[in-house]
């Protein structure tokens, strides 16, 4: 547990929020497991009695959209917290989400978290705060999306991800996340038909690399410019 307190949080993330000891303090009221990928960790409709904090890895956070697709609605990573909505607000669980490769998490009860936050009003802040963001972060993305073709869309979304989620690799700029082309539709709200005829289009330009639930940016320039072009004369 000592080594959580070493960790520089992701940018933004929950843990990143709080003022300096106040991490490691939280971490020390749950129990850390690692989960394989997959891994159920929440499920929509069941009743919340746990929150998770992300020391390692990944969480996709899904729901089931009306015609009987599995949409994706987000990404955690490390730093991050899910299941606090249905604690915070004794409902259930609004989603389902899902450990996406070896993911390392805290598990803490809800009336500890709770206790904490009552505690800490600056942790409760920094929620506020991160809350906030995530709605802000959904509407831009709906405003981003409508009415653009489907080649524009996920650039943006890859764009977005990558500024979040990327890392440096030798042919460009992975953008952090093993994620289905049915995934990437999710995002965009397209079909995973469309997002493979988009992609190609963006690999056939030479701005990404396409492979298994990866994609690699390869041009950031000429993706950025792309998605911008397109958003200063609609």
């Amino acid at each position: 547990m000592a080594g959580q307190r070493e960790y520089a949080w992701p940018k933004g993330t929950f843990l990143a929020r709080l003022p300096a000891a106040m991490p490691a303090e939280l971490i020390e009221l749950g129990v850390t497991r690692a989960v394989p990928d997959g891994t159920p960790l929440v499920r929509q409709g069941e009743p919340g009695s746990l929150v998770y904090l992300i020391l390692h890895g990944l969480v996709k956070v899904t729901t089931w959209a009306e015609n009987g697709e599995r949409v994706l609605l987000a990404v955690r990573v490390r730093g991050d917290v899910i299941g606090e909505m249905a604690i915070l607000g004794g409902g259930r669980r609004s989603a389902d989400a899902d450990a996406c490769g070896l993911t390392s998490v805290c598990v803490i009860k809800g009336t500890a978290f709770l206790g904490y936050l009552q505690r800490h009003p600056a942790a409760g802040f920094a929620l506020s705060g991160l809350l906030s963001d995530r709605l802000r972060w959904a509407n831009q993305r709906r405003l981003e999306f409508a009415g653009y073709d489907a080649d524009v869309c996920l650039a943006r979304i890859v764009l977005a991800l990558a500024a979040r989620h990327g890392h440096v690799v030798g042919e460009g700029v992975d953008i952090g996340v093993p994620l289905t082309r049915a995934e990437l539709g999710g995002l965009i709200g397209a079909k995973e038909a469309t997002v493979q005829r988009a992609l190609r289009s963006l690999a056939e330009r030479g701005w990404v690399l396409r492979g298994h639930r990866r994609v690699v940016i390869t041009d950031m320039d000429g993706l950025t410019k792309f998605a911008e072009i397109v958003s200063r004369n609609p």
